[in-house]
């Protein structure tokens, strides 16, 4: 019996071995330094080494620089909660080949305990042809936008031809009359006209999705269905990257200037309208002082973050609340809302870029912007501070140096 079971298990490993070595997807163990214990010929492939290479290498060799700095602490949190998933939901991850370029890559982890140290498994896709196959299709819609913005010129441009005319029919009755008649078919068919691209453009990313013979077609649904996304958000979105990139080079300059602060609260609100959710209102209080003497366009930036992202993540009918006070040595500001919260746990790495704690997994959104807010508070020699509980709401409270424009 016992020959038979050391048989099985030999039969067993050397499966797993087979598995390992021939598997088409890169596999790697890491234990819980980070150093590499075992990579499959796929990944060694796909990272451009040999054999026995990267044995005993750190991981964060694998990893592009911009990225590597950070990695080590996101490598520990994982040591501390290990599980089954994928790495970097919603973000756009790199590898970093010996030679030193870079190509796009989709990771899922897992572990296994052995004498009380975690090791963890990475299982590594390339995905650059998926990426190229993207971006075709970011193109495409960037095509079919143009023609909904020549579509619209060509309307407006008829709209006006259309004005000309009724003035020249309004001497008499009947002809007013034909010139009403003709405006409502105008109406009809300038409306018809112009859902006409648009309902192509759904229709047509859709279809992209859709037309697929890889396992990989519900991913490709998913970056598809970012092209419909709301548009609103667009901005924002752009907004953080730009500014993420700009913190990153260290482009933190400090542009001083006097303006009318609750002018510029009230420019934000009416920008950011668009995004409120139906029965939701912004409530705006100020006391002290109208005009400060700061950097314009961050406290606009950091105005732009706390407010959508206290539109984004409350319902539907609730408040929220801008606050603001200038007092002799200071500035203050609020901004207050009655939504999901930020759970207990998670609060210390709220600022930490592209975090996005556990409850809002499935709200848009890059994991910047709070970020951002802290960077630029910081360049203004300010501090910033929460409290927030779950399910009843969140509050940041800024504090900003006043200084003087002598």
């Amino acid at each position: 019996m016992n020959i038979v079971g050391n048989n099985n298990d030999r039969i067993i490993m050397e499966s797993l071995n087979a598995l390992f070595e021939f598997a088409t997807e890169g596999i790697m163990i890491t234990n819980q330094k980070g150093e590499i214990i075992r990579i499959n010929p796929s990944a060694l492939k796909m990272f451009g080494y040999e054999n026995g290479e990267l044995v005993g290498e750190k991981l964060e060799k694998l990893i592009p620089k911009r990225f590597a700095d950070s990695h080590p602490k996101h490598r520990e949190n994982y040591n501390n909660s290990p599980r089954s998933r994928s790495m970097g939901k919603n973000l756009e991850l790199y590898g970093l080949r010996k030679n030193f370029t870079e190509f796009p890559v989709e990771i899922s982890l897992s572990y296994y305990k052995n004498e009380n140290e975690t090791f963890v498994i990475a299982f590594i896709v390339d995905i650059t042809e998926r990426k190229k196959y993207h971006n075709s299709i970011l193109q495409l819609t960037h095509s079919l936008e143009k023609m909904v913005e020549e579509r619209t010129k060509n309307l407006q441009e008829a709209l006006r031809d259309l004005e000309k005319s009724k003035q020249q029919l309004s001497d008499s009755l009947k002809k007013e009359k034909e010139l009403n008649e003709m405006k409502s078919r105008f109406v009809t068919m300038a409306s018809h006209e112009f859902r006409t691209p648009l309902s192509t453009i759904l229709s047509s990313t859709s279809l992209i999705g859709k037309y697929t013979t890889t396992d990989d077609d519900e991913k490709r649904q998913k970056h598809v269905g970012r092209i419909k996304s709301a548009v609103a958000n667009m901005n924002l979105i752009l907004n953080d990257f730009l500014s993420a990139e700009h913190l990153e080079e260290g482009k933190v300059l400090v542009n001083l200037s006097v303006f009318s602060y609750t002018e510029l609260v009230q420019e934000v609100i009416n920008e950011i309208k668009t995004l409120l959710k139906e029965g939701q209102n912004i409530i705006y209080h100020h006391t002290g002082n109208d005009e400060i003497y700061s950097d314009k366009q961050k406290i606009r930036n950091i105005l732009i973050n706390l407010i959508s992202n206290a539109i984004k993540f409350t319902s539907e009918g609730k408040v929220i609340t801008v606050t603001s006070k200038t007092e002799k040595l200071n500035f203050q500001l609020s901004v207050a809302d009655k939504g999901i919260g930020i759970p207990k746990e998670e609060q210390k790495y709220l600022f930490d870029r592209f975090f996005r704690a556990k409850n809002v997994t499935n709200i848009q959104g890059t994991g910047l912007g709070l970020n951002i807010v802290k960077k630029y508070v910081e360049a203004l020699k300010g501090d910033i501070s929460f409290k927030s509980e779950l399910n009843k709401g969140t509050e940041f409270n800024i504090i900003l140096p006043l200084k003087s424009n002598d």
